[in-house]
């Protein structure tokens, strides 16, 4: 069941802003008024009723004195009246307007008779009546005799100043309602066009807007100006999200059209003619290669996108030579294979890391040095003030100076490598990995050859002594020759 309350505010609810933000405005300003308008009305009224009373008063004990002396009476203030009644009501003497008209009804006769007072308006002030009075009674004796004194004044002009006091109330408490209305108004107005500026701007962008921006005021920190930054960190973000999903796609489309492009010919080939079997199987095996490198290239892919996408790595406590011992370790056996060395050296500490990226980045870097490079290869890790330093170089030829500038950058490769199996993403994986543990890689030729460095940050405690320690603080891998 509805009431009017429920369906009232359904309405103010569907009110545009502006209109609920006026009529709120308005609302309280109404309140405000009537309090105000109401404090002073009474003020004013309790001054003049004051000063009626107290004259009224000062009249009636004239009166009264007079009666007691059975003297003449005295004449009062400016639209005094009186009369003087015996204990039956009958007028004993009165002034002339009021001499055959008891200003007493009977019940409060018979109340001044057992000697209260008795005090009375006569006549309103709205509407406007004629003959207003205030009237005071009170019993007196006079030579033995019971006598009610009856003293009056009129509120003609007590009325006259409160009504002009409440018409001018009204219209002072109308006008001020109007002006707070239109300040109110003008002022939400000019709150709320920021809004509808970035409601259009929101607008633009579904209809296929691109690279919007809202115009957001450098010089304010208001809730609106907050809502505008906040807004442009959301667009930034899709846009980035929009640039990473083009990317993706181009990356994707480009690298795998070569090796499609190679299946279906060697697909095409082998159904041009009979093959025998020896020719299929090669063909099989050719296949079986590019799909290989066809899914390598797709879980890079994804892992770049993952990494890209902003996702929080998750960090755990990890000792930093068994992670490097567990990201080495496969590669161990291919270095002895190719008479070659693989150390590792590091603190004895614990990092706080995610080692299920940092150890792939780790291979990546030394499967590298393993296919491009030369000679021993020296896996090293530092932690200094809560970052972990940690880097990859092997005695080859180096990299090309050309190469250097985009060595982190997706599918760029080396010209000496573009012989040997790759996809050109390895190094911007670990980059993505650097970047996503709020550090940065470097590749760089040293005097001995290539090395690839990462600077990442890592919450890291001191821990025992190491079984495999050469030194304070140093721990030693060693395989190989």
């Amino acid at each position: 069941m509805t009431g009017p309350t429920p369906r009232l505010w359904s309405w103010f609810g569907r009110l545009p802003v502006v209109a609920r933000l006026v009529v709120a405005v308005a609302l309280a300003m109404s309140v405000v008024l009537a309090g105000t308008a109401g404090l002073v009305y009474w003020r004013v009224e309790t001054a003049l009723d004051q000063q009626l009373d107290d004259d009224l008063t000062t009249y009636r004990h004239t009166l009264d004195r007079a009666v007691r002396k059975e003297t003449k009476l005295p004449p009062g203030p400016s639209g005094s009246l009186h009369q003087v009644l015996d204990a039956r009501g009958h007028v004993l003497g009165a002034s002339d307007t009021v001499r055959h008209d008891p200003l007493l009804t009977p019940a409060e006769l018979k109340t001044v008779a057992r000697g209260h007072t008795v005090r009375r308006d006569v006549g309103s002030l709205l509407p406007i009546t004629s003959d207003t009075l205030r009237i005071q009674a009170a019993k007196v004796t006079a030579g033995g005799q019971i006598r009610i004194v009856v003293a009056a004044v009129r509120r003609g002009h007590r009325d006259e100043a409160l009504r002009e006091l409440l018409a001018q109330l009204a219209v002072a408490s109308g006008l001020t309602l109007v002006a707070a209305s239109y300040v109110g108004y003008r002022t939400a107005r000019a709150a709320l066009r920021p809004v509808e500026r970035y409601r259009r701007g929101a607008a633009a962008l579904a209809d296929g807007g691109q690279d919007l921006r809202l115009d957001v005021p450098a010089d304010r920190d208001d809730e609106i100006t907050r809502l505008g930054h906040t807004l442009n960190r959301m667009l930034d973000r899709l846009a980035a999200s929009a640039a990473r999903e083009h990317q993706f796609i181009a990356d994707a489309s480009h690298e795998l059209r070569t090796p499609l492009t190679l299946m279906r010919a060697e697909l095409d080939v082998a159904l041009h003619r009979p093959r025998t079997a020896e020719e299929l199987t090669d063909t099989l095996r050719s296949v079986d290669t590019e799909v290989g490198r066809l899914v390598t290239l797709a879980n890079t892919l994804l892992d770049l996108e993952q990494l890209d996408s902003g996702e929080h790595i998750q960090r755990t406590s990890v000792e930093l030579g068994r992670l490097l011992d567990d990201a080495s370790a496969p590669y161990r056996a291919a270095a002895e294979r190719d008479g070659r060395t693989l150390t590792a050296e590091y603190d004895d500490t614990t990092v706080q890391v995610d080692p299920r990226w940092l150890e792939p980045a780790i291979g990546t870097l030394l499967d590298n040095a393993l296919r491009h490079g030369a000679g021993a290869i020296s896996l090293r890790a530092k932690v200094r003030d809560g970052r972990l330093r940690l880097s990859v170089a092997d005695e080859g030829p180096g990299f090309p100076a050309d190469f250097l500038p985009h060595a982190f950058d997706r599918f760029t490769r080396a010209e000496t490598s573009r012989t040997t199996p790759g996809t050109g993403l390895g190094l911007a994986l670990v980059a993505a990995v650097a970047a996503s543990h709020d550090g940065t890689a470097r590749a760089r030729n040293t005097s001995r050859g290539a090395a690839v460095t990462l600077d990442i940050s890592c919450a890291w405690v001191p821990s025992g002594p190491s079984s495999r320690s050469d030194g304070p603080g140093t721990g030693i891998a060693q395989d190989g020759k």
